[in-house]
């Protein structure tokens, strides 16, 4: 009997209706709830109540009316927007369960055709979108099926100066990019260079745009492709310059969300051979090493520090042992070093020299074209089994051999009759050895003697 049902009944019935001439009734509707939702919080819980259909006529309406979007289509995603951004999350969830995501996301292809598009309603769509993407573990397959990947590619690149506007397509593109395939197609796309045109040296101005395409660019490096692009392209040196200037700056540690997106980018750049070499040829450990004991003092900085040692570690070139160089505090002195042979070559290589063999850029990526064959890759790994692995319980058991010959033992026999006498009772008559009879009455009751029967 509330104001909000009758809205909703009403919005029922004109999806039931086919006529374009009910659009006007239908964007006085969406008024009507646009209104009651930005005003009321209790008209706002009872639309995400339990058992309340509100978000499903309103995504209903979204999908049946997708003919005359354009006339009151910006109110009801103005309706989504107050509902998920005022109630929290949880309801995200509950506009995923409901197939928002494939509807929003036919909206974003169906509004992105208007010349120019409606900025104000691809602010609400993206912002909705990056919401409850974490929420949707297929959304990357349904942008791509859709088609929809470079709208929000294309936006950046036509309103850089525009952030209001692009810090939700940023937010949108890092969704994107925790999927490997999407990964790889925005890279094509150029999406890596367009990052950093973003990122860029110390400034106070829009530093949530900034930490946002930090944020993408990280996970878009995490693929080997985009990685190796970013490595031929010079940007590491770009990211350790861009780092080293926002340390010297941040004197009051304002902006370590930021510095620590910087260390990420080069922690998934230097996954690859490539990325450590360049990291290492841009005098990389020296600037981290230096940063990181600047850092030690504030306990705020350890995030810092761990993940500048990680690189470091991983960046360090690795070498067998024994070590003849000055890096090794012991010496291993081999008994005989040939005069020529690998063993001789690895000690005549300079202290430098990373002579352990690193496969990790031999194979190129092997990011699947779809997500149908990785959740069968999925599938494979989850019943794998280890073959190497022994089952066999006897073949695990070790072998106890003695250590000397039974015939030498023998002499030992007679001071421990107990391992060879055999105790049986004999029968005088038969010289043969009684068989075993206990002492039971088998047929009747087991009688226990009491002390004085004894």
């Amino acid at each position: 009997s509330s104001r909000t049902t009758s809205l909703l009944s009403q919005l029922e019935k004109i999806n039931l209706d086919s006529v374009l001439g009910e659009s006007d009734n239908a964007r006085y509707v969406t008024s009507k709830i646009l209104h009651l939702v930005q005003s009321q919080e209790k008209t706002r819980k009872e639309m995400t109540s339990k058992g309340s259909t509100g978000i499903e006529v309103i995504l209903s309406t979204l999908e049946v009316k997708s003919s005359i979007f354009f006339f009151f289509g910006y109110g009801f995603i103005a309706v989504l927007y107050f509902i998920i951004m005022k109630c929290g999350g949880r309801r995200a969830s509950v506009l995923v369960t409901k197939g928002g995501t494939q509807i929003l996301l036919q909206l974003l292809l169906t509004a992105s055709k208007d010349s120019p598009p409606n900025e104000e309603l691809m602010v609400l769509l993206h912002t909705l979108l990056a919401k409850i993407g974490p929420k949707d573990k297929k959304i990357g397959m349904k942008a791509r099926i859709n088609g929809v990947l470079n709208i929000s590619l294309n936006l950046v690149k036509h309103n850089l100066q525009n952030h209001r506007l692009v810090l939700p397509c940023l937010q949108l593109l890092r969704v994107y990019s925790t999927n490997s395939v999407n990964a790889v197609s925005l890279g094509k796309n150029g999406v890596v260079e367009l990052m950093f045109k973003i990122i860029g040296p110390f400034s106070k101005r829009n530093t949530s745009v900034m930490k946002v395409a930090l944020d993408t660019l990280a996970a878009l490096l995490k693929s080997k492709t985009n990685a190796r692009r970013a490595v031929d392209r010079g940007y590491v040196q770009v990211l350790i310059t861009i780092y080293v200037d926002w340390h010297r700056h941040d004197s009051r540690h304002r902006f370590v969300l930021i510095r620590k997106g910087v260390l990420q980018c080069i922690k998934s750049v230097t996954n690859i051979k490539l990325g450590r070499k360049a990291f290492i040829d841009a005098n990389g450990m020296k600037i981290l090493y230096n940063t990181s004991q600047e850092c030690l003092a504030v306990r705020t900085l350890d995030p810092l520090v761990n993940t500048s040692s990680l690189i470091m570690r991983k960046c360090f070139p690795k070498n067998r042992l024994p070590l003849p160089t000055i890096k090794s505090a012991f010496h291993f002195q081999l008994p005989v070093i040939p005069a020529s042979g690998p063993v001789a070559q690895l000690y005549n290589l300079p202290p430098d020299v990373d002579d352990v063999v690193d496969e990790s850029d031999d194979n190129d990526d092997t990011e699947t074209e779809s997500e149908i064959e990785t959740e069968i890759d999925d599938d494979k790994d989850q019943h794998f089994k280890n073959d190497d692995i022994e089952t066999d319980i006897n073949k695990l058991k070790p072998r106890q051999e003695l250590g000397r010959p039974i015939e030498e033992l023998k002499m030992y026999e007679h001071f421990f009759p107990e391992l060879s006498e055999n105790f049986q009772e004999w029968d005088l008559v038969s010289k043969e050895p009684k068989p075993f009879i206990p002492d039971v009455n088998l047929s009747g009751p087991i009688v226990v003697p009491t002390a004085s029967e004894e």
